[in-house]
């Protein structure tokens, strides 16, 4: 990409940046009524922009989007790979009831934290560690019967393409305690749209739901399996958006 063209691709991810964050605010107060009534109307709300954003980000910044493999619609686990928030309304955009295990620090962030609270998401603090995997755990066994898709990051953070994080125990802990099965989540979606950046790439960004992984294996067992599948689909994802890891 030259200058004159990375320049103008500036301009417009800082245009589709300031609208997305503007279609938040009015989609939020819009739907506040309804979301208050019902955790539907918080549905509603969230899988609209998830939409809205999804198809401005392709007229806008060219950047497109597919979801592969099979999203659950049953209730299940989703482990997933986290490099930038368009993964976020990717996974929950192809699901019918998902909530997050999220940082509590996102409770206090005017609307959205809101929504994930109307809608069964779940904070932790990710300093307390034991204690934050204690309270996780009461929290989903709590909500286990109003189902839907409990989306944690298995990391805990974004991750960077070509930076290594290790996978939480807490995924292994909450895999174990509610006896669900578990789909895993890749993602080249950080190729681009980076971490910390205004740039937003033209391209093809990707969530691949991967075979799941049934219930009921040793949490080892599991986080290996967990780690392996979703490094490996998440590697070649990025490499097909013409990723390459330094050497």
């Amino acid at each position: 990409m030259g200058p004159l063209r990375l320049g103008l691709q500036y301009v417009l991810s800082l245009v589709f940046i300031v609208q997305m964050y503007l279609a938040m605010a009015v989609m939020g107060v819009l739907f506040l009524p309804w979301a208050l009534v019902s955790p539907r109307g918080a549905y509603a709300a969230c899988h609209l922009y998830c939409r809205w954003v999804i198809g401005s980000a392709r007229l806008l910044v060219g950047l497109r989007s597919e979801v592969r493999g099979a999203p659950p619609r049953d209730a299940v686990l989703i482990a997933a790979k986290h490099q930038s928030f368009f993964d976020i309304l990717l996974i929950f955009s192809a699901v019918p009831r998902g909530r997050f295990i999220m940082k509590k620090e996102l409770l206090w962030t005017p609307i959205l934290g809101q929504y994930a609270t109307r809608i069964g998401c779940i904070a932790v603090d990710r300093g307390k560690r034991g204690a934050a995997i204690k309270k996780m755990l009461a929290e989903a066994r709590a909500r286990h019967d109003a189902g839907g898709q409990l989306i944690i990051y298995a990391q805990g953070t974004r991750v960077p393409p070509g930076e290594k994080r290790p996978y939480k125990i807490g995924t292994g802990a909450i895999y174990q305690d509610l006896g669900q099965d578990c789909v895993p989540v890749a993602t080249n979606v950080g190729v681009l749209w980076p971490k910390r950046s205004l740039l937003r790439m033209p391209g093809v960004a990707v969530v691949d739901f991967l075979p799941r992984i049934p219930a009921g294996k040793p949490v080892g067992e599991f986080m290996a399996e967990l780690e392996r599948v979703v490094e490996e689909r998440s590697d070649a994802l990025m490499a097909e958006a013409g990723f390459r890891a330094p050497r």
